[in-house]
């Protein structure tokens, strides 16, 4: 009871000031392990005696590439395959000079990967210092060491069976196994797909669709001159690419991969304000007229335009003025498709408006003697049994008047004619085809008016 009667007592303020003032510090720092804040000192220190002093600010690390892009201590990759490299073969003409750039020369390979520079438009083989904008012509070295390896890995020709054998394997309920070469092209990177490809097989498909199936007999010769094979059949746009007799997947060449897509350089235009040797009126009377001429074929988008160049050909003989219906396509692709017109048919672009192709066959046009429908299906068989191109073999073939019989469903002249047809006969029968167009046009301009009459009783 005594001890509950003194806790509870307050203490003496007199004993409490005594004891404060006689315990030494040190012992209650040592046991509680107290230390003031600066605030609560009774003699405050200033710890920032300069005040105008700035710190420094810490440094960011430096830059770390991943490490798939860490060449730190690495050489460049080497390759020697003797040509260009550029992001696209098929799209791209070495002839053609660019007018600009549209970005500084970066390598899209990456900074310090490989022992060529990029010039804007490709890496070349020839002279890794040369720095202007224009196209690296061909060296007759660099020809002849392509054919040269080319012949190497290719060997022996196929057997007829041989080659049968290949396209069989090939088709589609065969194998799903297929390359698709689109809008831009015969890429750069799809190098490596074909020889990843030819790893575990001998021959590959390869699907061409949308604008480069326009020159469809530059892309097999794009094809075998950059990845060293032969082509042993096509049907339409789909092609059967064979590796060769002495391919080794083990020795397969260097193809280091670009790691973006780079800007494309800056070109003429193709659309001038007035066409030559026409006047300002002429022009515009022209491009009015050529928007409302009927449309030569309506393309579909990615589809196969390998007869495309004959029919326009074929129909200069009997109109001057050409539309092609492109509603639905990106604006480059059918500017390069009239592009590849211009160069091929040979024809003078009048406009690009409202998503359509005019083409004026120009003054004093001369139709070609001779001209043939492209076929639907070529075999690149070689009679003499010797090495050659796919493409010379076809050459060969269609003059020779052995070319084999097929059609394009865009063209039905195609599944008429097999051979080599005359001018004559070739007028003839775009002008019947026109006239039965215009037929169809004018019924179906009869059909709409009577549906509008319909409409107003």
């Amino acid at each position: 009871m005594l001890l509950t009667k003194l806790s509870r007592q307050k203490p003496n303020p007199l004993a409490l000031l005594l004891t404060r003032h006689l315990s030494n510090p040190s012992k209650l720092h040592d046991r509680y392990s107290f230390k003031p804040p600066p605030s609560l000192s009774p003699n405050p220190q200033d710890h920032n005696p300069n005040p105008d002093h700035i710190p420094k600010k810490k440094q960011k690390p430096q830059y770390r590439p991943l490490s798939s892009l860490d060449r730190t201590g690495q050489k460049p990759i080497h390759s020697d395959l003797p040509f260009d490299f550029r992001y696209s073969y098929t799209e791209s003409n070495p002839a053609v000079r660019p007018i600009g750039l549209r970005e500084p020369k970066y390598s899209p390979f990456g900074p310090g990967r490989i022992d060529r520079e990029w010039i804007g438009v490709c890496a070349p083989a020839v002279d890794s210092k040369v720095r202007s904008v224009e196209g690296v012509e061909d060296d007759p070295k660099l020809e002849e060491k392509r054919r040269r390896r080319r012949e190497k890995v290719q060997g022996e020709p196929l057997s007829p069976a041989e080659r049968k054998i290949l396209v069989e394997k090939c088709q589609r309920p065969k194998t799903k196994r297929q390359i698709n070469l689109g809008r831009d092209g015969l890429t750069h990177n799809m190098l490596n797909d074909i020889h990843n490809h030819w790893k575990f097989d001998e021959a590959v498909r390869i699907k061409c669709i949308g604008v480069p199936t326009v020159d469809m007999k530059n892309v097999c010769n794009q094809l075998e001159d950059k990845t060293f094979g032969k082509i042993i059949h096509r049907h339409g746009g789909v092609l059967v690419l064979y590796r060769g007799r002495n391919y080794n997947p083990k020795k397969r060449p260097v193809i280091p991969l670009m790691l973006w897509k780079p800007h494309e350089p800056v070109y003429p235009k193709l659309i001038k304000t007035t066409i030559d040797g026409l006047s300002i009126a002429e022009t515009k009377e022209m491009r009015k007229r050529g928007l409302a001429v009927p449309a030569l074929t309506k393309l579909a988008k990615n589809g196969y335009y390998g007869s495309l160049v004959s029919m326009v050909r074929d129909a200069f003989l009997c109109c001057e003025l050409i539309r092609i219906d492109c509603q639905g396509f990106e604006k480059s692709d059918y500017k390069k498709i009239g592009c590849k017109l211009r160069d091929l048919v040979p024809c003078i672009l009048v406009t690009f408006e409202k998503e359509q192709i005019v083409v004026w066959r120009g003054k004093g046009y001369k139709p070609p003697e001779d001209g043939y429908f492209l076929p639907d299906r070529e075999l690149f068989d070689s009679p003499e049994g010797h090495l050659g191109s796919g493409a010379e073999v076809c050459d060969k073939s269609e003059s020779d008047g052995n070319k084999p019989n097929g059609g394009s469903p865009e063209y039905p002249g195609n599944s008429i004619w097999g051979e080599l047809v005359g001018c004559a006969v070739r007028k003839q029968l775009i002008e019947t085809r026109w006239q039965d167009l215009n037929c169809s046009l004018s019924s179906q301009h009869k059909m709409e008016k009577e549906n509008e009459c319909q409409l107003k009783y």
